[in-house]
């Protein structure tokens, strides 16, 4: 399984990901931000709060994205 080592807010609710496999990608968390689950991420300071835990990008509150979507429905960066 692959797994997310790096996290970086970019502008526009896209994160910069780095994977374990050294692969650079851009995720856009824009069409999720409408899910219940995600909408405390519409705050850009909240946004901003992205980490890197357990191997994939989570947010306060228990909020996070598994790794393999993280990976499949990036761009390579």
């Amino acid at each position: 399984m692959i797994e997310v080592c790096k996290v970086e807010v970019c502008s526009d609710y896209h994160l910069l990901l780095t994977f374990d496999n050294g692969e650079r990608r851009v995720f856009d968390m824009t069409p999720y931000l409408h899910y219940p689950v995600f909408q405390r991420l519409r705050n850009l300071g909240f946004f901003s709060l992205a980490r890197v835990d357990y191997g994939t990008v989570t947010w306060p509150y228990d909020i996070d994205i598994a790794p393999e979507t993280l990976y499949e429905l990036s761009k390579a960066a």
